[in-house]
């Protein structure tokens, strides 16, 4: 049964950090003699050998997921539902702001690690089947129904569509073009993001504002903020800029003047949202930034002073202005919201956000068994993602032992679920989690995941018997390598995405983004010794990227260290 806590504030925010960093400081300290122990290089490849069977099962469920999906795809579209239950429409459509934006990004992603035919094919295919019949408002998608092979609703309703398309570039677009670099993806983001600008040049700002809108703003802005580096085209800055001005400048502050405000998903977006604004601001328009600072770290302070509990985590729902607590469960998304706050502190040198951040990290293994949004694996993806994008700018042990537990509990639903019949619909097999648009998320987390535990290293061609696990030591990375049966083929190194995808100016933590861990960079050699035969190669960081071939024998571990 999951443990009970009291989600209320009863220690002042101000002793709990003093209290927490002090400790922090001291549990470094003590644990500094146990940690020479384990960087010896045995302990290493152990912990990498460990790490490399955790990887595989994150992509073995991921590519179940994907197969699984696959199979309920429509006969006439090739497109995949919006979720598998019978109940209304929803196994009839294909939507923008779900099967779009959390599921068909994730399906896509995992087959280009597990499956490369699947990805240069049926998964292309349906991007491209999917922006031939869903483009509504130009380029601007809306819900499409396999029934009547026509848009769901007959009325073009702005609000729906804007909305729906919002979701679809933030969500999924940008993270493929982020992790996948330029590709058919990458133009229907640009698509959608110009035609927005065309048809709403006014800015969302003029529908309600209320929750729904904020979400929109902040998705929007976060997209631009990172699209503006890309081709340094000053319509998408401007037009973050004219959002931007009416929450900061005007009168819809979201702490001073908005009576409530989500920290969760569906309104939390804001936060990050103007974060990001303000970092690219700071960097390309540092008149605007300084216009922005004041009203932008009064709505971040009121965040933590309102919004927190004893542990450092946010709370659902607030009332900014008078600080009562609408809703007191703990927000999954809380990492998304404390990643602005990071943003500022890497832009600004703000110590206090960095200090309210690790008091959350360190925290957080004491709610090892909390129940995330009503016991849905999408609660657990999203907690999971949000703590592993701040523990990759600051690696608290107790982060890494919380992420090794909260990844089971998750992997776990997906086993209860095999053979399983939903009670308003039917599946079967090994990969449907909760048979809804959410289970994408399953897959984009269980991958976020297993990269982390290959610290970014990948296989050439997939095969689910072939393991690969990673350690970094400082700047020397430990890999194991093995195969149940002989395997040929490339190990492949990550690279700095944010910087050669996006090219942004810096690495700020960003929703929906695969974490860099150990990167090669353009115009570095690279040793790698192969223990195994004793070999020992020097490589570029361009070699690397495009990867080294490898031969694995049966059932024998092969040991890499990459300096």
């Amino acid at each position: 049964m999951a443990r009970k806590y009291n989600t209320r504030p009863f220690i002042p925010l101000v002793s709990l950090l003093t209290a927490s960093v002090v400790l922090y400081i001291a549990f470094s300290v003590l644990s500094s003699f146990q940690r020479a122990e384990d960087e010896k290089p045995d302990a290493l490849f152990l912990r990498a050998s460990e790490n490399a069977v955790l990887a595989n099962e994150g992509f073995c469920r991921s590519q179940q997921l994907l197969e699984d999906w696959m199979g309920h795809r429509d006969p006439e579209t090739g497109l995949i539902p919006r979720n598998l239950w019978e109940r209304g429409d929803q196994s009839d459509i294909w939507d923008p702001k779900d099967a779009a934006a959390d599921n068909f990004p994730f399906l896509y992603i995992t087959s280009y690690f597990t499956n490369p035919d699947m990805f240069e094919g049926d998964m292309t295919d349906m991007l491209i089947t999917e922006t031939a019949l869903t483009s509504r408002l130009g380029r601007i998608p809306d819900e499409y129904s396999f029934r009547k092979n026509d848009f769901l609703h007959e009325e073009v309703n702005l609000r729906r569509i804007i909305f729906g398309a919002a979701e679809y570039i933030k969500d999924g677009l940008i993270t493929m073009t982020e992790l996948l670099g330029a590709g058919p993806w990458r133009s229907r983001l640009m698509g959608i993001i110009d035609d927005i600008i065309h048809y709403v040049p006014e800015g969302p700002v003029l529908f309600d504002n209320d929750v729904v809108n904020m979400e929109i703003n902040g998705e929007l802005l976060q997209v631009l903020s990172r699209v503006y580096w890309l081709f340094e085209d000053e319509k998408y800055l401007d037009y973050a800029v004219q959002i931007g001005d009416y929450y900061m400048l005007g009168n819809h502050h979201p702490t001073r003047d908005l009576s409530r405000l989500r920290l969760r998903d569906h309104g939390g977006e804001i936060v990050a949202g103007l974060s990001e604004l303000y970092a690219t601001l700071r960097h390309a328009r540092p008149d605007k930034a300084d216009a922005y600072k004041k009203p932008l770290y009064e709505m971040l302070d009121r965040v933590l002073e309102a919004g927190t509990n004893e542990a450092g985590l946010l709370y659902n729902e607030i009332n900014p202005q008078t600080g009562e607590v609408l809703d007191d469960r703990l927000a999954d998304t809380w990492g998304y919201v404390l990643n602005g706050h990071y943003t500022v502190y890497k832009v600004d040198g703000k110590e206090s956000y960095r200090d309210a951040i690790l008091v959350a990290l360190q925290n957080i293994i004491v709610f090892q068994d909390y129940v995330w949004e009503s016991e849905s694996a999408d609660g657990d993806a999203d907690v999971i993602e949000g703590a592993m994008y701040l523990y990759n700018h600051e690696p608290v042990p107790e982060v890494s032992q919380w992420m090794d537990r909260q990844i089971q509990i998750m992997w776990a639903k997906q086993d209860f679920a095999k053979g399983r019949e939903h009670p308003e619909g039917k599946w079967r097999g090994r990969g449907v989690v909760e048979g809804w648009h959410g289970d994408g998320n399953f897959a984009r987390t269980s991958l976020m995941y297993s990269l982390w535990k290959t610290q970014g290293t990948h296989i050439q061609p997939w095969r689910s018997d072939v393991l690969l696990g990673a350690v970094k030591n400082e700047d020397v990375l430990y890999l194991t390598l093995a195969a149940g049966d002989t395997w040929n083929g490339k190990l492949v190194f990550d690279h700095k995405r944010h910087r050669n995808h996006l090219n942004l100016p810096m690495d700020w933590p960003r929703i929906n983004q695969y974490s860099e861990w150990f990167t090669v960079e353009p115009g570095k050699l690279y040793s790698v010794e192969n223990l195994n035969d004793g070999t020992s190669r020097k490589y570029s960081g361009e070699k690397l990227r495009d990867g080294i071939w490898l031969n694995l024998e049966a059932d024998t571990e092969q040991r890499i260290v990459v300096r």
